[in-house]
């Protein structure tokens, strides 16, 4: 089973910049395509960014786009999420997942049921 642990989170003033880091165990890290979810104060978990397999193709929510950036370092088994010019509205719980989605990353990587893998989540805070 691959486990997931996210990193990075923590409070930072509106405009600021966070990069959360997600760390898996085992030897599987590159098969799989990764997403970052996140889950504000009395709101569901939500979609926020994606990255396929090979790190070629990349979806992002309308919320984000532009603002944050998501990569992967295979050989580190490691996944980030770099959050720039961050706003009051991204306070949220931040969830690392992973899944094969090998044929179908374009049309389901920006929903939750495709992902077999969770992390915790981290806590990300901005102040205004």
């Amino acid at each position: 089973q691959v486990q997931l642990v996210e990193s990075g989170g923590g409070l930072v003033q509106a405009g600021g910049s966070l990069r959360l880091s997600c760390a898996a165990s085992g030897r599987t890290f590159s098969s799989y395509a990764m997403g970052w979810f996140r889950q504000g104060p009395g709101k569901e978990r939500e979609f926020v960014a994606a990255i396929s397999w090979n790190g070629v193709s990349t979806v992002y929510a309308d919320s984000v786009k532009g603002r944050f950036t998501i990569s992967r370092d295979n050989a580190k088994n490691t996944v980030y999420l770099q959050m720039d010019s961050l706003k009051p509205e991204d306070t949220a719980v931040y969830y690392c997942a992973g899944g094969n989605l090998n044929g179908y990353f374009g049309r389901r990587s920006a929903v939750a049921g495709p992902y077999q893998y969770w992390g915790q989540g981290t806590q990300v805070t901005v102040s205004s």
